[in-house]
């Protein structure tokens, strides 16, 4: 059988973490230890972007860590674990930590990521009036700049459409200025629309 028919079946279709039934794919626990399904879980798009630190944590959604938390799929206790860690600051997250028991193993697994000693802040692409910016997106610059490398002078007011969010960096974006890919620091954007 599939990983992810697999995945389904043990799931009952909906989000192993906080039982929805949207847009579900396998996330993959790294590091994984196992490498069979005890490894992976089925989760939804809110949980994917949250846990990967692509959208700010959201309290309410994570509620049902109350319950799911208690599986006995590796992978779930250590991604609840992790999300746990992150809410502590809440007081239901802090009593949920308190009650939870790993084995060693287990442990050193949901602590090899290191996302345990992260708070819920997170660090997205924002331009300079504060908003979040995405893959896609159509910016204005809000500063000429001069492109290091070349003559290119991109002027302020230059619409740069399709940006792409550089991964490792939540200061930069890249754009095409002119017919050349450059990298433009967000705080030198405006998002338009």
């Amino acid at each position: 059988m599939k990983l992810e028919e697999q995945l389904k079946q043990r799931s009952g279709n909906q989000c192993e973490l906080c039982k929805s039934t949207d847009a579900l794919k396998i996330y993959e626990v790294a590091p994984q230890p196992y490498g069979d399904a005890s490894d992976s879980i089925f989760i939804c798009d809110t949980c994917r972007t949250q846990i990967d630190k692509k959208a700010e944590l959201d309290a309410k959604h994570w509620s049902l860590l109350s319950e799911t938390m208690w599986s006995e799929v590796p992978g779930i206790q250590v991604v609840s674990w992790r999300m746990l860690n992150r809410l502590k600051q809440e007081s239901w997250a802090s009593d949920n930590l308190d009650m939870m028991y790993l084995d060693d193993e287990r442990l050193a697994w949901a602590k090899a990521s290191g996302d345990h000693e992260n708070d819920a802040a997170v660090e997205l692409h924002k331009d300079s009036n504060g908003h979040q910016l995405h893959n896609g997106d159509t910016v204005v610059l809000t500063k000429s700049l001069d492109v290091k490398g070349s003559t290119l002078n991109a002027k302020m007011g230059t619409v740069v459409r399709n940006i792409r969010l550089v991964e490792d960096n939540t200061e930069q974006i890249e754009g095409r200025i002119e017919g050349q890919v450059i990298v433009i620091l967000t705080k030198y954007v405006r998002r338009q629309g």
